[in-house]
């Protein structure tokens, strides 16, 4: 008969990546608590303590708040196919890879999808989007907040204005943001809004918190149609997550525990508290990484703290790189995506992940191998200027 080797044989890595990310030692200890059932009140009330925890984190007194069972795409998924119905006018915004796998799920939901395109690693201005909509109304504009592939911030507060303006709903993607930058919703008056759990959350993937607003509940209770998927109709999960209770999956209980325990660091650690380390964390990345020669893919004016694009610069070989990396530094940092392919490393400081230690660790190990590529490093430069921007800070 085969031997399948135990759990023990994977390694422990650093996750620098676009994620997951690191995961809190509590969070773990939390998906070990013993399972109850999905109805059993100790749950039900643990349920309602994660309603007002992610209320906290989105900023948002939005009613319709919780986690859906599946990962950050099934909630954009959801997000689409509950507030776009057939022949429903859509701009969907794209200016890197999520913004296409938007564009692809709301041609599913049969909108009349169009795009607003800008270059990978730009942002949107509120006149792009103003004239867009000048041109062809829509009851649906959709972009990405942080844009995972390219490491772009893109504004929000003014574009959300626009759209309110010219009658359409706003939808982001906080995949990549939410727990590490400002997430305003209500502030910024955003309509719908998803995320996933394994990023600057420090969860394991497998949920997808999701909010909507007053008016985007409208939206979804006035549809003349059935909304097409029926796991991911939010008129059906908020049933089972609000009072009525009504059965409509089984929650995977563990990744539960695993949200609640994460969003309760987030709470005990203050929201500007962390948007401060993330920001400070990846403020030394950037000082580290130009000291030692290397450029960043996206301009300051809208560099995402959560997630640096680095350009590999010519004559590197990506791949080699990120594998000597994995194999004897035991971290991980990913390359680019679609167009970006071979030409950009990713590297995430995301929640649990985001500390000055693994900034130096990740800059000492980088000035080890990119000599071996033929690109000179001075020895200590990148570690030093980090440090000193840690100091500073």
């Amino acid at each position: 008969m085969p031997e399948y080797p135990a759990l023990t044989s994977i390694p422990r890595r650093l996750l620098l990546g676009p994620g997951p990310s690191d995961v809190h030692p509590r969070v773990l200890a939390a998906m070990s608590t013993p399972l109850v059932g999905h109805l059993d009140p100790a749950f039900l009330e643990l349920m309602n303590r994660t309603r007002e925890l992610l209320r906290a984190v989105f900023q948002t007194q939005n009613e319709l708040t919780l986690p859906i069972a599946g990962t950050g795409s099934a909630g954009m998924e959801a997000a689409l196919c509950n507030l776009i119905e057939e022949g429903d006018e859509v701009l969907i915004a794209i200016n890197g890879y999520f913004g296409e796998r938007m564009y692809e799920m709301a041609l599913r939901c049969r909108g009349n999808v169009r795009r607003l395109e800008a270059p990978w690693g730009q942002v949107f201005s509120p006149e792009q989007v103003e004239a867009a909509l000048r041109e062809r109304p829509a009851r649906l504009v959709a972009m990405v907040h942080a844009e995972t592939s390219t490491g772009a911030l893109q504004p929000v507060e003014e574009i959300a204005q626009v759209a309110h303006r010219y009658g359409a709903l706003l939808l982001l993607d906080t995949v990549t943001s939410l727990g590490g930058v400002p997430v305003e919703i209500d502030r910024w008056g955003v309509d719908a809004c998803y995320s996933g759990t394994q990023k600057c959350l420090s969860c394991p993937p497998g949920l997808a918190p999701i909010t909507l607003s007053p008016a985007a509940r409208e939206k979804l209770n006035r549809r003349r149609t059935k909304v097409q998927s029926w796991y991911l109709d939010l008129s059906l999960i908020e049933k089972y997550w609000g009072q009525e209770r009504i059965y409509h999956h089984t929650a995977p209980i563990s990744m539960n525990y695993a949200l609640y325990e994460a969003l309760r660091l987030v709470h005990e650690e203050g929201l500007a508290a962390r948007f401060a380390r993330h920001q400070r964390n990846a403020g030394a990345l950037w000082a580290g990484l130009e000291a030692m020669g290397l450029s960043l893919f996206v301009p300051r004016s809208h560099r995402l703290p959560s997630l640096s694009t680095v350009r590999i610069p010519e004559g590197v070989n990506d791949a080699r790189v990120r594998g000597r990396l994995l194999n004897d530094f035991n971290i991980e940092i990913s390359g680019g995506l679609g167009d970006l392919k071979g030409k950009i490393w990713r590297i995430g400081l995301m929640g649990h992940s985001s500390s000055g230690d693994n900034v130096l660790r990740l800059l000492t190990a980088l000035e080890r191998v990119l000599p071996d590529e033929g690109f000179p490093v001075t020895p200590g430069a990148g570690a030093e200027a980090a440090a000193q921007a840690l100091r500073q800070d």
